[in-house]
This record gives structure tokens, C-alpha cells and sequence, in this order.
């Protein structure tokens, strides 16, 4: 047994260098998203606001960034001054894509690292592959840049949280050290890292009285002393906070502020539900759980099935593994947000773009569902040749339909609505309009050989201006003035394709669907150049 975990852990080491291979050849092939630009011109103005000696305060007042930690922003501003980027040209955002895939990585790193702390090697492996081969986090890594490095935080929160309870009443320094690195940087990106003081400060109660055997003196003596050694945790992620998100220590009652604005955060945004479209503040209460079933690959849902089972075999045998204090937080971490969205019904869109940060811990404990489903299989005569060739077939199917979508695999579904053949007009699709890049590549190279035009071409775009303008053939002019527009550049999501009538010239597709398109409108005249 020894040695099959052994193999386990040389097969994840493999895994991880190749997603690091991948995120080296792939980050240059995604588009600037729509949150971009003002995201990193917050990074710039945290950076102006270090460099001035802390009297620029325009960071401060700059749209509504301020309620976000600038950790990730402020690292690509500092890269951008370091290497000295062209302010205005591609490799700023390129170098953006390829920081936020090695943040995409140290994730799947930590939830490799969850899986082995909680359930062993093959838990650990398992955990990995199914996060790896869930498009909602690989296609994310590139493009969604405040998303996965605050996933990536609070998995390494949770992590760390898991050491810091067992070491209970006395936890080691390193988990200490660790567990406040961990939620100064997710603090640094988010107020949401609430959520992993939570867990820690429930597991830290449920430890010492599981411990404790039900005394509640004893009980209550090691939740003061282990919150006493806590001390360099908090300090560490209080500096830390405040280095990358100076706002938030700037007034006591600022990351209530923080906290209260999101809980209740609304502006006009539309999203879609199974065909239905609506308001971001009208979404039902179940709007993130259905995003997950729809979109979770169908091996990582049957690992979540399989959990409940054995969980609730467990419960009912009254198996000591309960009495652990790994699986409380671990469950917290995976189902709390989805609890919170079901009964407080926050505003939502992007569907569960918002909460990237609880795929980790959902692919750890679907990972051990498939442990404890493999270890019941083996009970049969040939069990285990079955479920293996069954996993086997599963991981395959998830990521042959990735390799369909790429590089757009963050708009992978399972085959609960037919993979993204089903989603057209019924669920979120291109809502960051990456695959504008390609759009753009198409409207360049189909006019590549035709005579200079007199005036360059004026290009209307449904999405960002910047999101085209960056990297835009000479002969082609971005504007805002889309009835005089010769050229047309949309993404599909939400219709935005239908805004603007014209010849179409260029289609982006993947598995069969229309994700942008370029329309030729140099011909139409009249009511036909006016936007619907």
C-alpha cells in the first residue's frame, strides 16, 4: 500500500508540471477580459500611492476598487514599472495572464496538498484531477485575475487551517506563519477571506470540545490557548492586509463597509438561468447551486455523491473518522457559500465565477467520495478493474471536451444540458468576450492583402473598447460612434452579437457554437447602420 502511494504521488508531481507546461503555452492565447483595465489601473495607483510615500490617495477614490484588496494588481503594476512594459501595448496583459495562471497553479498545488493532508496520497491525486479538469478553474487560471488568486489563497488558508487544528492547543510555527500568510493574501484580494476565519474559528471550538470529551472548562482552557498562539498568524495577516489593501486599515469600520456593500452589491447586470434572463439582484437563491450542478464535470459530481454516501455511512456507523477535526471545516469551505447563497440570495451573475473559491475543497472531498467508492468496489470480484477503467473514461471525456473549447475551456458544461452545445440563449457563456481576440485576428487577417485604406477602418466593439483596441491592426480604428462603425466586433453572450446588423465575415466557434462574431457593415445605409 506503501507503494501505490508512493506511485500516487510521482503521477501528481507529474500532473502539476504538466498544468505548469500548459499554463506556459497557453497563457499568451486569451484575450483581455472585461474587468481588466480598471483592475489594473488600481494596481497602478496602489503602486503611485507606495511610490509618492503614501500621499497619492487616488487608489482611494478610484471607481469602487477600493473595496477589493489590490495583492494580485499591485504585483502585475510592479512588474509592468519593473520590466518596463509598453503602458499601451500586449505584453502587459500577457504578463497578467501568465501571473494569474501561476496563481491558477499554486491552487491546484494547494488543493493537491488539502486532498494529502485530509485523506492520503490517492486523495490527494485525485483531488488535483478533478480541479484540473474542471474548465470553471483551468480555463479561469488566464483571465479571471482577482478570481483564481483569491481561490488560491483560501485553499492554502484552509490548508493551513487543517495543521493549525491539529496541533491544537500548540500548533507549530510553521502552520502558524503559514495560516497568517495565507489570509493576509486572501484578505489582500477580497474581503470574502471572512469566510476562512469562520471556518477556523469553528473548527477551533468543535476541536477543543471533541478533545476536551464534552467538558466544557477544559473545553473553553484550549480555545484560549490556542487562540493566544495565534498571535503571529494574526499579526502576519493584518500586515499583509494592509500592504495590499491599505483602504482597508486606513478606518476601523472599513472592512464592515467592505463586507456590508458586497453582501447587498447591485448595479444593472444581466445574467441567464436555464433561458431565463434576469436582473443580477432578482436572481433566485439557487441560482450558484444550479451553475455548479451544470457545470462541475460528471466524475467531480459523482465524487460529491459518493461523499454523501460515505458520509452519512459514517454518521450512522459512528465512525471515528467524524471525530477528526479535518472533515468540519473541509465541509464548511465546500457548502457554507452555497448555504449562505441559498438563504440570503445575494446578487449573482457570471454564474459561479464569484465563487471560484470553493472548487478546491469541493474536488477534495469529491476525491475522497471516489476513495471511499473505490475501497466499497473492491469488495467485488473484479470492483476494481471496473471503477479504475471507469475513472479512467470519465477524466478522458472531461478533457477531450476541453481540448474542443480551447483556449476557452472555462466555458465548459457537463452533459446534464449537453456540454456547452446546450448552453446558446439558456446559461452564461463568453460573458469576459475572450474570444474577441481571435475575432479581432480574423478581421485582420481577412483584409491583410487589400489596398491601404484612405481612413482607417472604424471598428465598433461590444465589449471594452481596450479589449480590440490593444494590439489592433493601423488600418484599424476603435470607436464608440457605432452607427458610423464599418466593422463590428461581438461576443454572443447575452445577444450582444444582435446589437449591430452587418454581413457576417469571421465566426469563432467551438464544439458547434458561435462564441464571437465580425460583421462587415461598410455596405448597409439608412435605419440598417443604426444600433437596435
Amino acid at each position: 500500500m506503501a507503494g501505490c502511494a508512493q506511485w500516487a504521488r510521482y503521477l501528481a508531481v507529474v500532473v502539476l508540471l504538466a498544468a505548469g507546461c500548459y499554463v506556459l503555452l497557453s497563457h499568451a492565447d486569451h484575450g483581455i477580459s472585461n474587468d481588466e483595465e480598471v483592475q489594473h489601473v488600481y494596481g497602478r495607483l496602489l503602486f503611485d500611492f507606495y511610490l509618492s510615500g503614501l500621499t497619492d490617495l487616488r487608489a482611494f477614490a478610484y471607481k469602487n476598487l477600493y473595496l477589493y484588496g489590490g495583492l494580485f494588481d499591485l504585483i502585475a503594476a510592479s512588474l509592468e514599472r519593473l520590466f518596463g512594459f509598453d503602458p499601451d501595448g500586449e505584453a502587459v496583459w500577457t504578463m497578467r495572464h501568465l501571473l494569474s495562471g501561476i496563481f491558477g497553479l499554486a491552487g491546484l498545488a494547494g488543493c493537491w496538498m488539502l486532498g494529502r493532508r485530509v485523506g492520503g496520497e490517492w486523495v490527494g491525486l485525485l483531488a488535483l484531477i478533478l480541479l484540473l479538469i474542471t474548465g470553471a478553474w483551468t480555463g479561469a487560471m488566464f483571465t479571471h485575475t482577482k478570481d483564481i488568486p483569491f481561490a488560491a489563497a483560501m485553499v492554502w488558508v484552509l490548508y493551513f487551517t487543517l495543521g493549525v487544528l491539529r496541533g491544537m492547543p500548540t500548533p507549530g510555527l510553521g502552520e502558524r506563519i503559514g495560516l497568517g500568510v495565507a489570509l493576509g493574501c486572501a484578505f489582500g484580494l477580497r474581503v470574502g477571506a471572512v469566510f476562512g476565519v469562520f471556518y477556523l474559528g469553528v473548527g477551533i471550538l468543535v476541536t477543543a470540545w471533541l478533545r476536551a470529551e464534552g467538558n466544557w472548562r477544559l473545553s473553553a482552557g484550549m480555545v484560549v490557548r490556542s487562540a493566544l498562539a495565534l498571535w503571529p498568524s494574526v499579526v502576519l495577516a493584518f500586515v499583509l492586509m494592509g500592504v495590499f489593501w491599505p483602504w482597508a486599515v486606513r478606518s476601523p469600520e472599513n472592512l464592515w463597509t467592505a463586507m456590508t456593500t458586497f453582501s447587498h452589491f447591485s448595479f444593472e447586470l444581466y445574467t441567464v438561468l436555464d433561458g431565463k434572463v434576469m436582473a443580477n439582484g432578482e436572481v433566485p437563491p439557487y441560482y450558484l447551486l444550479a451553475y455548479l450542478l451544470v457545470r462541475l464535470p460528471e466524475v467531480f459530481l459523482l465524487g460529491l455523491g459518493c461523499a454523501c454516501v460515505a458520509g452519512l455511512s459514517a454518521r450512522w456507523q459512528k465512525h471515528d473518522v467524524l471525530r477528526r477535526p479535518d472533515w468540519l471545516p473541509l465541509v464548511l469551505a465546500g457548502c457554507f457559500p452555497v448555504l449562505y447563497t441559498l438563504l440570503a440570495a445575494p446578487p449573482l451573475y457570471n454564474g459561479m465565477r464569484h465563487f471560484t473559491f470553493i472548487l478546491p475543497p469541493l474536488a477534495v472531498l469529491a476525491a475522497a467520495g471516489l476513495v471511499a467508492g473505490w475501497r466499497a468496489m473492491s469488495k467485488f470480484n473484479g470492483g476494481r478493474r471496473v471503477a479504475a477503467l471507469s475513472l479512467t473514461v470519465l477524466v478522458s471525456l472531461s478533457l477531450v471536451g476541453l481540448a474542443r473549447l480551447h483556449p476557452y475551456e472555462h466555458l465548459a458544461y457537463n452533459a446534464l444540458i449537453g456540454g456547452v452545445e446546450g448552453t446558446p440563449g439558456k446559461w452564461e457563456q463568453d460573458y469576459w468576450a475572450d474570444s474577441l481576440r481571435e475575432a479581432r485576428s480574423m478581421l485582420e487577417a481577412r483584409h491583410k492583402h487589400e489596398p491601404e485604406p484612405v481612413h482607417p477602418y472604424k471598428v465598433a466593439v461590444c465589449a471594452e473598447s481596450l479589449q480590440v483596441a490593444v494590439g489592433l491592426d493601423p488600418r484599424f480604428v476603435v470607436t464608440r460612434d457605432w452607427h458610423e462603425a464599418d466593422f463590428f466586433l461581438a461576443a454572443t453572450h447575452m445577444a450582444c452579437d444582435e446589437v449591430l446588423e452587418g454581413e457576417v465575415i469571421g465566426r469563432v466557434e467551438r464544439a458547434g457554437v458561435t462564441l464571437a462574431v465580425v460583421k462587415d457593415r461598410r455596405n448597409l445605409v439608412g435605419e440598417a447602420r443604426k444600433p437596435r
